[in-house]
């Protein structure tokens, strides 16, 4: 008999590693490979999974979040939604959330509902492709209280992530979070055999990485979380659940990537434009959905492209050059610029004459890139008005810097932050050494 499954999907908190880009957005919101957030893959992992029943928690910055997750619809026969859950004042609780589990316990009442049999907890920042439904048929077969999907990594990864140590029949006796000496990595050792025996070519990968995807059965999570004042699902809720529950793991042989912070996010995003892609963003079995834009096809006039995406709605000038770029949609970029390792992430409006002539009599450049402008490992974010002859390159590798009138440099990345004006002949050498 299906199984009725709701999701969960945490949205985070303030997401400071993801700063600037969620200074004025929530961490879920932030826009992924041109047309895309990053909600947009859990979300679309859940619906090709035939999970259709989908809650967003999150409380900070939450207003594009919201106005992004009302394009999801379901047909009225479904009895699908995508739902966010902001913190909220109630009769049960007046406080934002605490953390992870406190921010699924302030939302009981939509995990009690009677036709819930299996709770679903997804991160809002990964990026992956996984079928949920191999994942409840490990749970059921392994009569499991809990299910942990997990990934296999080898040992010089193993020190950046939370890895679980398991016995021969995939049951989970404990975790350890980025394990360093040689003897926390014995402790959580899992070895080729296991991945091997599961149908997977081990490559090298002898331990097993918390993915941050939860399967519990309904009434498990509600009598963890009720029962005591946790708040961290990693910290607090799996250690106590491993002593009294079978907690089982769900190996899991794909792409996946934690887009936690600046750097992570840039490289993730750069290689969805290689050629093969690592990572595949949409397949025809398993699109990936968002908002639906009626956007025009992108014009290019004597540009030069290569191994980038062009978003649509786009704009780009004769003689630009583009290399190893993502260009997001509605970008609108002037002639003779060169844009190579760079995210652009687009516009969320074309701007009118009238309102573009406003802009020029002000004193300032109109929305989008100006001509001859030169942008290299750089994240653009939205709106920006940037002039003619502008220079965006970190000469001096510069890896990290306090807030200026660009946005900041992070991790070496140069964030240009949402609706920044640079002025024609700006450089950010220049400015840097101010």
């Amino acid at each position: 008999m299906k199984k009725n499954v709701i999701a969960l999907i945490l949205g985070g908190g303030r997401g400071t590693r993801l700063y600037p880009l969620t200074k004025m957005r929530a961490k879920p919101a932030v826009p992924i490979a041109g047309k895309y957030r990053l909600i947009d893959i859990p979300i679309s992992n859940c619906i090709n999974s035939g999970l259709n029943k989908i809650y967003v928690i999150t409380q900070f910055n939450s207003v594009s979040l919201h106005h992004h997750l009302q394009s999801y619809h379901f047909d009225p026969f479904s009895h699908g939604f995508v739902e966010m859950l902001a913190a909220q004042q109630t009769n049960d609780s007046n406080s934002w959330y605490q953390g992870t589990a406190d921010a699924v316990r302030q939302n009981f009442n939509f995990i009690r509902q009677r036709d819930v049999d299996y709770v679903l907890i997804l991160s809002g920042d990964q990026l992956y492709r996984m079928d949920f439904q191999k994942m409840i048929e490990t749970h059921e077969r392994n009569n499991a209280d809990v299910t942990i999907a997990s990934v296999p990594v080898s040992k010089d990864r193993a020190g950046e992530l939370g890895i679980m140590r398991i016995n021969e029949d995939g049951k989970v006796l404990g975790f350890l979070e980025k394990p360093k000496t040689d003897e926390e990595l014995e402790h959580v050792y899992t070895g080729e055999d296991f991945i091997r025996a599961r149908g997977y070519d081990p490559q090298g990968r002898e331990y097993l990485a918390n993915m941050g995807v939860y399967l519990f059965n309904r009434q498990i999570l509600i009598d963890a979380l009720a029962k005591t004042n946790y708040t961290d699902f990693g910290k607090e809720v799996f250690p106590a659940a491993i002593r009294t529950q079978n907690v089982c793991v769900h190996l899991f042989d794909g792409y996946w990537e934690d887009i936690g912070t600046i750097r992570s996010f840039y490289e993730a995003n750069l290689a969805l434009a290689h050629n093969p892609p690592e990572f595949q963003i949409s397949t025809p079995d398993a699109p990936t959905y968002s908002r639906m834009r009626f956007l025009p096809a992108s014009r290019f006039d004597n540009a030069k492209i290569s191994q980038s995406f062009i978003a649509d709605g786009c704009q780009i000038g004769d003689g630009a050059v583009i290399e190893n770029s993502i260009i997001g949609i509605r970008s609108k970029i002037g002639k003779n610029c060169v844009i190579r390792n760079s995210i652009i992430m687009g516009q969320d409006f074309i701007s009118k004459p009238d309102e573009d002539r406003a802009e020029i009599a002000a004193g300032r450049p109109v929305v989008g890139i100006g001509d001859n402008v030169i942008i290299d490992g750089a994240i653009v974010d939205k709106n920006v008005q940037i002039g003619h002859d502008v220079i965006i390159t970190n000469p001096s590798q510069v890896q990290n810097t306090d807030e200026r009138e660009f946005g900041m440099i992070r991790d070496g990345v140069i964030c240009v932050e949402k609706a920044a004006v640079l002025r024609p002949y700006w450089s950010l050498a220049e400015s840097l050494s101010k």
